[in-house]
């Protein structure tokens, strides 16, 4: 779609667009309409070749780029002044609170912020994203039943959280201590015998789509945890995405995140270049050189419902992964349930004492 695309208003109603994750499409949250991409580009058309015409078009070909004046006109900033999360949203989504501290008073803030090339639709919808959440919260018999009755589930944000995926080449020179042991009968003797060697490996292996999160205010461990996400589905950005969910602004650049990035593809190459050596009892690298000798990274949104929730003074947050629906959070827990549940365990323990006692000894005294 154009980047000139003036607003996403409903071409039946006039009511504001959204992006429906299960549609894949826009929908309209007064009639239900559906709108492919394209049915909204060829309705606005005449209005995107009008601000093209005056100049407008800011097509990119770099990783991030700017956005177009038509735009930003249409998008709203937001600035936390509890956390200092910078969130982007569609003039249509209402934001009352930061999804990452709770903090209810989030302002409008100067609109800037870089664009950019990739996005990763939702897959997953409000109502999906709360079931998981439900789900995750049962079976847990040291979680507040306080907790789960007024932690406001229904607030969860469908928010696209900045990353940059990065593509590297990483080559390797790791030198091994292996062994081959063995053992064999020599009359009334079992001898064992240990050899060793010496083994090289050297090769090159190439990364595409390794993941940092570039938001200092989602925790590295909760997008680990959430991780993977089907990179297959990215698709090039374009507003549309963007309708009735917010975005974070990246304030970790791929400078900062890159140490990130290349240790993982370190880890992985070391990995995989130890599986190479088999035939050996064990093996021990000695002598590990690795290093990236090419290298490159794409700004994107990933698709995460986030709740962020308060309880006894302390913030408590939930990720959820918009893709696939994998959830990673923490809980409080209730030191009274721990009590009782440390005195049923016990109580049983000396039941079970009691009883074996009593068959060992034939009867209590």
């Amino acid at each position: 779609m154009a980047e000139q695309l003036s607003n996403y208003k409903c071409p039946n109603c006039g009511g504001p667009l959204r992006f429906d994750p299960k549609e894949q499409k826009l929908k309209c949250e007064y009639c239900d309409s559906l709108f492919t991409q394209e049915d909204v580009e060829q309705f606005y058309r005449p209005s995107e070749q009008a601000a093209a015409a005056e100049g407008t078009d800011t097509r990119w070909d770099t990783d991030t780029g700017q956005w177009s004046e038509e735009e930003a006109k249409h998008m709203r900033a937001y600035s936390c002044p509890s956390c200092g999360a910078q969130l982007i949203a569609d003039e249509n989504t209402a934001v009352t609170v930061c999804p990452y501290c709770n903090n209810p008073t989030v302002v409008a803030g100067q609109f800037v912020t870089k664009k950019p090339q990739f996005l990763l639709p939702f897959q997953i919808d409000k109502d999906q994203a709360v079931k998981i959440l439900t789900e995750f919260y049962k079976g847990k018999p040291m979680l507040p039943k306080k907790f789960t009755a007024h932690n406001h589930i229904r607030e969860i944000k469908g928010v696209y959280v900045p990353f940059w995926l990065y593509n590297g080449v990483m080559e390797a020179h790791i030198t091994f201590n292996g062994e081959q042991i063995s053992q064999h009968t020599q009359g009334d003797q079992i001898i064992t015998e240990t050899r060793h060697y010496s083994i090289v490996r050297q090769g090159t292996v190439t990364f595409s789509g390794v993941p940092a999160d570039a938001s200092s205010k989602m925790p590295d461990a909760y997008m680990d945890a959430i991780e993977p996400f089907d990179y297959s589905k990215l698709v090039d950005f374009d507003t549309m995405y963007m309708a009735g969910y917010m975005a974070d602004s990246y304030d970790v650049d791929e400078e900062e995140d890159r140490e990130r990035a290349d240790l993982r593809m370190t880890n992985s190459t070391t990995a995989a270049i130890t599986n190479t050596v088999k035939g050996f009892t064990g093996v021990v690298p000695v002598n590990v050189n690795i290093k990236r000798v090419d290298g490159a990274a794409a700004y994107a949104f990933l698709p995460v419902w986030l709740l962020c929730t308060t309880w006894q003074g302390e913030n408590y947050l939930f990720a959820v992964n918009g893709q696939s629906g994998k959830i990673a959070g923490d809980m409080p827990t209730d030191n009274s349930l721990m009590l009782v549940w440390f005195l049923r365990i016990a109580g049983a323990l000396f039941l079970i004492s009691a009883i074996v006692l009593y068959f060992i000894v034939g009867g209590f005294l």
